[in-house]
This record gives C-alpha cells, structure tokens and sequence, in this order.
C-alpha cells in the first residue's frame, strides 16, 4: 500500500517527482502558488518538454494517485511526507538563494501532523537540513535529505531508473521511512547524514561539468596539434577507469544544474576555507569555450559577422527538452549579436521569439528558412534531426556554404563533397 505524499512545487523536479511517485502507487498531491499552472495540469496540460512526463500525469490523473492544488498549507497536515520541491537560484556572489525554501518551510510548519518527514529535493547548500529545521519550527518532525539525479531530457527514465538512492538523514527511522519510498527501484540505497548528501549532488554535478571542460580542453589541443577529438575520445572511453560519458566536445556547458550548481560549490568551499582552484579553472575554460566557438564563427564568416546573417540550428540547451535557460547556444548567439551579427535561429522545441530570453533573435519556422540568405549556418545543440537534414537544400538557401559544427553532428566528408566549407570541434 503506497504512501500519502504532498509534493510543494510543480516545477521541472516537483512534476517529475510527482508524476513518478504516482506511478510507484503513492497518493500524492503537487502545491503551487501559480494559479494558471495548477489548473492547466489539473487537466493534464504539462507545461514543459520531458519525455513520459505527459502520459505520466495522465496515468496519476485518471487513477485518482495525482492531483494539482493552489498553495500548500491545506495539503500538508493530511500526509505522512512532504517534499520540498521549489527553486534554490543563484545568487549575485554564487551561491544558492534559499529565500523561497525558508519560505516554503515557514509556511508549511504550523500545519505538519506530529512524526510527518519533510525532505529536501531541491539542490540546497551543505547544512540546509538545519535552515529547514529552524524555518519550521517543529521539534517532532523530521527533515531529510534525498538529492535528485535527473537529467532533463531523460528525467522520468532517471527518476524509475537510478544510478542511486541517497538519503541523508539523522534519524535511521526517518531515513527507513524515505527509503520506503523507492522500494519499486532496482537501484543501490545510500543512507548517510545531510551534509554528505548534499555533498554528493555538488560533487557529482561538478565532476560532469569537469569532464566536459576538459574534453573541451582536449579538442583545443587536436585543433592545435592536428588529432581528430573524435578519435582521441573514443580511445580514451576504452578505458573503464574513464568512461565515454560526458566525453564528447561542444560548444561548452550550460542548462539549470551546471553552471549553478559548480558556482554555488565554489562558493561554500570558500566559506569553508577551501579555495576550490580547480573547480574554478572548470568554470573558466567553459567561459573560454564559449569564446572559442563565438571565434570560430566569426573567421568562417570572412572574419567579421557584422551586418551578416548567422544561421543557428538549436536553442535549447541541449536536445530533447524546451529548456532556454543558461543555453551555450544563447551564450554564443548573444557574443555574435555584440559583434554585430543578424541571427536566424531555429529549434524543434521553439515556437517563436515570445520568450524573453530569446529577444533580438529571428526564429524561424523550419530549418531550412533559418538559412536563407546566410553567411554561416552554427549547429549549437545536438537535436538528431539535424542529422538527416537535406544539404543540398541547405546550400541552395544560404548565401555562402559554411558550416560550423559545434556538436560535431553532421558527417564532414559529406558536407565537404556538396561544396561546404566545415568546421567542427577538436578536429583539424
């Protein structure tokens, strides 16, 4: 018999929480404070792009498992567990901003039943278990850690499927409780205090964006010293100490959890007393990253963008998801437009220039229309039907046939036999 579970916040994590635990037989109910998002998932209108999300909500909807309520309070003193599920954002020095689970927390306190757990699910600094515990206000309730590993795109397959199952807690009966959860997960149990797991989700986040900066780094020394990265990679992925994921070369990292989370990691070691160099050499070769592929534009342009039409193919920051916010692509585009450039953008996932992030870009309604009349076509984000794209076509739209590919997506000896010139990364 499953749990009865209060979700507080519907946002990428809360949904997906939500929907899952539904799914595993729980009773759940997802809180917001936005009116308009809580009655469109009431009737099944899942606001973002996630692959099962939809047929998820849909199952928990018509099973009677999930259901979507305007504010908190009212909710949480009916359940057993409370998950914290609300955004943590950066901060102007780095570090996470718990204004909104203080908040959460202070709201939800007077109204918990006596032995209810309240868990941590948002990203939050080493040592917010004890900020929750004050926030709330309550000596018999407890308050657990359970980091998520989700990646966005492939988040409901990570969620019934896990590497892991941390869970940081003080109280072993607590910890037993949580782990009640997730007995439907073929997955390794970890049980540990808070601040080791919240450490680990740091950690692991952090040692990800490293592996991608330095396979950045290494294409940086192919180009320089004529190696093929792709090749180097795949020699070095053999090797079971290193593994092939998160080794593959692109126009540096971005997206919700990496660049907040490897900042927000910075910044606590600091005010541990550690200066955390290495981590920071991470964040400044992505910068660099970004710089180079803006540069490598730029020269397959003629050597200026100004006044010329960029093509772009890919938005997001990465393929399969809807998710704009801290794109490499946008990072990229915005240095061009400083430079002048005019840029013609399309992505599977994008509708239309409405969202603000995406202000001064054109976007285009297929592929194809971004290139016309275009200098250079840049492919920033790796969707696969990129792959598949007619380039005779594409040829014919655009004002000169160039291509970079910051991905290394499309096949260069092709696109070099259609007339093209090419550019890829960490490839001479």
């Amino acid at each position: 018999m499953g749990s009865e579970i209060a979700i507080i916040g519907t946002g990428y994590v809360g949904l997906t929480t939500g929907a899952c635990l539904a799914h595993l037989g729980h009773t759940v109910v997802c809180a917001d404070i936005d009116p308009v998002k809580i009655e469109r998932l009431s009737r099944g209108d899942v606001p973002i792009l996630e692959a099962g999300l939809d047929e998820l909500v849909q199952e928990g909807l018509s099973s009677g498992q999930l259901r979507f309520v305007l504010g908190a309070k009212q909710v949480v003193g009916d359940v057993e567990f409370v998950y914290l599920c609300v955004p943590t954002p950066q901060g102007d020095d780095g570090s996470a901003d718990l204004s909104y689970i203080q908040s959460a927390a202070e709201e939800i306190g007077p109204h918990l039943r006596p032995e209810a757990i309240v868990i941590n699910k948002s990203t939050v600094p080493v040592g917010s278990t004890r900020v929750v515990e004050r926030a709330l206000g309550r000596s018999d309730v407890f308050v657990v850690s359970n980091p998520e590993f989700l990646r966005e795109g492939s988040a409901v397959f990570d969620f019934l499927n896990p590497d892991r199952v941390v869970i940081g807690a003080e109280d072993q009966g607590a910890a037993i409780r949580v782990a009640g959860l997730y007995l439907g997960l073929a997955a390794p149990l970890q049980v540990t205090d808070p601040a080791s797991a919240e450490t680990i989700k740091y950690a692991s986040n952090a040692f990800l964006a490293t592996k991608i900066s330095y396979v950045n780094a290494i294409a940086a020394v192919c180009e320089a010293v004529g190696a093929d990265v792709n090749d180097v990679v795949l020699g070095m992925g053999y090797d079971k100490r290193i593994g092939n994921a998160f080794l593959r070369p692109g126009p540096g990292w971005g997206g919700s959890c990496f660049p907040k989370d490897s900042r927000a990691l910075v910044r606590i070691a600091e005010n541990a007393g550690y200066d955390f160099d290495l981590l920071k050499g991470v964040i400044t070769v992505n910068e660099e990253q970004f710089a180079r592929v803006t540069e490598k534009i730029t020269r397959m342009a003629g050597g200026s963008v100004d006044g010329k039409i960029v093509a772009v193919w890919g938005l997001t920051f990465k393929a399969r998801t809807d998710d704009l916010r801290d794109s490499p692509s946008l990072e990229i585009i915005g240095r061009l437009r400083e430079r002048g450039a005019l840029v013609r953008a399309y992505d599977p996932a994008v509708a239309s220039d409405a969202h603000p992030l995406l202000a001064g870009i054109e976007v285009a309604t297929d592929p194809y229309a971004a290139c016309s009349g275009a200098e250079v076509l840049a492919i920033l984000t790796e969707w696969d039907e990129f792959k598949w794209l007619d380039f005779d076509k594409v040829g014919e739209e655009m004002a000169a046939k160039r291509v970079v590919d910051a991905r290394n997506l499309v096949g260069r000896t092709a696109l070099v036999r259609r007339g093209f010139e090419y550019a890829g990364i960490g490839r001479a």
